[in-house]
């Protein structure tokens, strides 16, 4: 029986992880070829290969005689698969990170859930209402890694059907592009939550809000899940979100409720 040949190391998924956890920030040199080429024992035109494919996705640029700096965040192809890939695997170390996806979702998802209010149809309730009593069960439940994996997916899964409620085509794809990012998110606020009895409270008003078509309801009890998500990452959006007064006025709400 002939033996495989060895997978060689992936310089582009070494970097990936070191860029998403951010040890490299934007603006910053990562190490040169020859370097790479020294550390990885690998040659110089498979390290030019893998740097491709950080300078592709606009993760990374060319710098003529000085090497490779790291891009502003704004820059990333950060809907390109591989990228939303890297994110949900390296990412949960990075605050900035975490705050750009956590402002995306503010000034998009009480939107998603109004829409979703005005047109979902009984198979949406259901999908919505399904993973919703899911994540219901797994977090009573929830004493070993398993159980908190899968209150994570339900969780996301309850996002996901929002999204596919509002029968938009585009909000419909963008769920399955989004639900990497959505997941880094869902699963580190699950772990540090202060008292997911409320977080799932506030999931329930928001699935009763869509399915008795109160659209107004659907988009403030939107705003209240994600101010508990940024309440238990210890996180506020940045200045340029749309929704921050928004946010701010929600988490203040949370607060009173708790």
């Amino acid at each position: 029986m002939v033996a495989k040949p060895a997978t060689r190391l992936s310089i582009a998924e070494h970097l990936a992880e070191a860029i998403f956890s951010g040890r490299y920030q934007p603006g910053e040199l990562v190490p040169r070829e020859l370097d790479l080429c020294e550390r990885f024992a690998i040659n110089r035109s498979a390290v030019r290969s893998d740097l491709r494919q950080l300078v592709d996705v606009g993760i990374i640029e060319r710098i003529s005689g000085h090497g490779s700096k790291v891009r502003e965040y704004s820059e990333w192809h950060i809907l390109d698969p591989q990228v939303t890939d890297w994110m949900a695997r390296y990412a949960a170390p990075n605050p900035q990170i975490q705050r750009e996806i956590l402002t995306f979702r503010l000034d998009v998802e009480p939107y998603v859930a109004m829409t979703a209010a005005r047109r979902a149809k009984a198979r949406d309730l259901v999908a919505i209402e399904e993973a919703f009593e899911g994540l219901g069960q797994n977090l009573r439940s929830a004493s070993c890694a398993e159980e908190r994996r899968l209150h994570s997916e339900c969780d996301v899964a309850f996002h996901v059907a929002i999204f596919k409620a509002t029968h938009n085509i585009v909000w419909a794809q963008l769920s399955h592009i989004l639900r990497p990012s959505i997941h880094l998110l869902v699963s580190m606020s699950n772990e540090s939550a202060s008292d997911p009895e409320e977080s799932l409270e506030r999931h329930r008003q928001l699935m009763e809000s869509i399915r008795m078509r109160r659209p107004r309801e659907a988009f403030l009890a939107a705003q209240a899940v994600l101010a508990g998500t940024a309440d238990a990452l210890g996180l506020e959006p940045g200045a340029g979100s749309l929704g921050g007064s928004a946010l701010v006025e929600a988490k203040s709400q949370v607060d009173l409720e708790g």
